[in-house]
């Protein structure tokens, strides 16, 4: 299983960006896949999560700011941020729990100025 994460950069305050993690070796349809971040000096959190069935959930900091998706064509999750905050910079990574493990793509750096 491989993931590859992209679109990280540098935002202003308020702005948005779009992130993207395509997957391979693996059915990508059947299973859940999961946004986490690490922020400077935190611990890694469950960002957002979208299972097979398209049933999203997100993290209370998040809600109503960040949108989940998946286009099970393109094998690919989708992460759109809008009104993002300075408090939103960290690693984002994409993951999925398969045959009893995780696997995690490489992470992409969102950084947003104040």
């Amino acid at each position: 299983v491989q993931l590859q994460a992209s679109g990280g950069g540098l935002v202003q305050a308020g702005g948005c960006l779009r992130l993207s993690c395509v997957a391979s070796g693996m059915i990508f349809r059947l299973n859940t896949m999961n946004w986490y971040r690490r922020a400077p000096g935190n611990q890694r959190e469950l960002v957002a999560a979208v299972t097979s069935g398209g049933t999203t959930r997100y993290a209370d900091s998040v809600k109503g700011r960040f949108t989940i998706s998946r286009d099970n064509v393109r094998n690919t999750m989708y992460l759109q941020m809008k009104s993002l905050k300075p408090e939103d910079t960290a690693v984002y990574y994409c993951n999925t729990y398969l045959r009893a493990r995780h696997y995690w793509g490489q992470g992409t750096l969102v950084t947003v100025s104040s």
